[in-house]
């Protein structure tokens, strides 16, 4: 699975507003952007991004994952410092 395919399943299967995905082989950084985030905490955040990603998870292509979540307050600040390269 490549990034732009990861992207899109999250994009489709949680409603994300924005999510970004650089990856190498098996590990990925994920930064996900959603209303939705508001008033989670950090653990039921990653939760929601892992959900979709589990058949991935547990078959071996992806092995390794970094998440950031934001709300798109949050992300407007927080944008300069995460944009991926």
């Amino acid at each position: 699975m490549d990034v732009t395919e990861i992207e899109a399943l999250l994009k489709k299967e949680l409603g994300l507003a924005e999510v970004y995905v650089r990856g190498e082989g098996s590990h990925f950084n994920i930064i996900a952007v959603s209303d939705q985030f508001n008033d989670m905490s950090r653990v039921k955040r990653q939760q929601i991004i892992y959900a979709p990603l589990a058949d991935k998870i547990a078959d071996g292509s992806m092995h390794a994952i970094s998440i950031k979540t934001f709300s798109e307050k949050d992300w407007k600040r927080e944008r300069q410092f995460n944009l991926p390269q």
